[in-house]
């Protein structure tokens, strides 16, 4: 383990306030520790304690790429994202099948 200092959920929370401008409350770092998707963290006990290096990749992480326009990023995951059953792309819809003849509409 790295000789880092180690950041308690409050401290963590200022940190990225600080470090990076991002309001993260430190209620919600605990809530991405029992649900997943927060930063990496260690407990020493039952407190967890966070490195400023754990902290610093996870908001590289949740940062997206350069964009021109708030639009870049709907157009570029169109053409890239394939929709749920892996056919086509995310935007297009899928084809509705007729109604069968008799049933009831």
């Amino acid at each position: 383990m790295s000789t880092s200092r180690l950041l308690r959920r409050k401290a963590a929370s200022e940190y990225l306030h600080e470090a990076h401008g991002w309001n993260c409350a430190h209620s919600t770092l605990a809530k991405y520790a029992v649900i997943g998707g927060g930063p990496a963290f260690r407990r020493i006990g039952r407190f967890p304690y966070y490195t400023p290096e754990h902290l610093d990749e996870w908001v590289a992480s949740k940062l997206s790429g350069l964009m021109r326009s708030t639009s870049d990023e709907a157009s570029a995951n169109a053409r890239t994202v394939p929709d749920q059953l892996g056919q086509g792309l995310a935007d297009e819809k899928p084809q509705r099948k007729p109604p069968e003849q008799g049933a009831m509409t």
